[in-house]
């Protein structure tokens, strides 16, 4: 049989076939493909060296033997090849997802929690100064104004946060992360808003809350930034 062909499909049959199948086919094939008939002299020897490989049912399993081995062999090549290039496709779409999970994520740290952090701390850092220059004489008119002209500023600044907070999605990976920032920016409004009912009335309870409360942020926003330097982007 000539390297590389398989005789089965030279004789135009599948493996099953019987031997009174194979005997069929040869003699069919062979009246066709005579070079009387218009066929050719290749045609013919490759006819006949198959059914020398596969006329004689000892030949035959032989040749089923080793050459079930063979295709055994290529069809698990074939599987693991297919395999491989299942695999493959999906790391590269695993890949293509990380990659856009972490430029989302990129962008929104630069776009949204950055900005979000230095507007909280405009609002967090100058309040010991603000409440202590205030203490020297709560009930001084311009001094009272001054304070008050922070607060004002601050409610300013803690809108922006919030447009900020509503102008992109948290992505996926810092969902998380995103909410203890919002829990940040809630506690400041409190206290702000703690500060302000302190300003109307001069109710020491107010002003102790919103001393406590703007502490407390000022803890929350340094864990935020800790947790932020954590945050992985490959």
């Amino acid at each position: 049989m000539p390297d590389g062909l398989d005789p089965y499909a030279v004789l135009e049959v599948c493996p099953s076939a019987t031997q009174a199948e194979l005997k069929a086919a040869y003699r069919r094939l062979v009246k066709q493909h005579h070079p009387d008939a218009g066929g050719t002299e290749e045609r013919i020897l490759a006819l006949n060296a198959a059914w020398e490989q596969l006329g004689d049912p000892e030949s035959r399993r032989v040749f089923d033997r080793s050459s079930g081995s063979a295709i055994a062999a290529r069809d698990e090549a074939r599987a693991r090849g297919a395999r491989n290039a299942r695999a493959s496709q999906a790391a590269k779409r695993a890949s293509g997802r990380s990659s856009h999970a972490d430029q989302d994520l990129a962008t929104w740290l630069k776009k949204v929690y950055a900005p979000i952090d230095r507007l909280l701390g405009q609002v967090i850092n100058p309040f010991v100064a603000e409440l202590r220059a205030l203490s020297a004489d709560p009930y001084d008119d311009a001094l009272m104004e001054a304070f008050c002209a922070y607060l004002e500023q601050s409610r300013s600044r803690l809108d922006k946060v919030k447009t900020l907070f509503q102008s992109i999605r948290t992505p996926a990976s810092a969902r998380g992360f995103g909410l203890s920032v919002y829990h940040c920016l809630s506690q400041v409004e409190d206290a702000v808003a703690e500060l302000e009912r302190y300003t109307m009335g001069y109710v020491d309870s107010y002003l102790h809350d919103g001393r406590e409360m703007m502490r407390e942020a000022k803890q929350r926003r340094k864990r935020l930034q800790d947790e932020r330097r954590r945050l992985e982007i490959s």
